[in-house]
């Protein structure tokens, strides 16, 4: 199952919908040197917001939803959101 990522050009948080994706500003300068945050992610799933990491951003790395009621598992591709399949 797959849902399309949307993307914001500016940080209005107030219009980041389930699956809407920010690139912050001073991606790489946050967080692990050698995996910095690079974007800011709306849970396609319940709406949660959540700091992401170069690795998730470019797909090599699954997220996990924080938000307190949602565990959804994703991939970011291309232009899209792909849920983690169940093992």
């Amino acid at each position: 199952m797959a849902s399309e990522t949307q993307w914001l050009e500016q940080w209005i948080p107030e219009q980041m919908e389930p699956g809407t994706l920010f690139v912050l500003e001073n991606a790489g300068s946050l967080g692990d040197a050698r995996n910095p945050y690079w974007a800011v992610l709306s849970c396609p799933s319940c709406g949660t917001l959540g700091l992401i990491t170069r690795s998730q951003f470019h797909g090599r790395e699954a997220m996990i939803c924080g938000g307190d009621h949602c565990s959804a598992e994703y991939y970011l591709r291309e232009d899209h959101v792909e849920y983690r399949k169940p093992h």
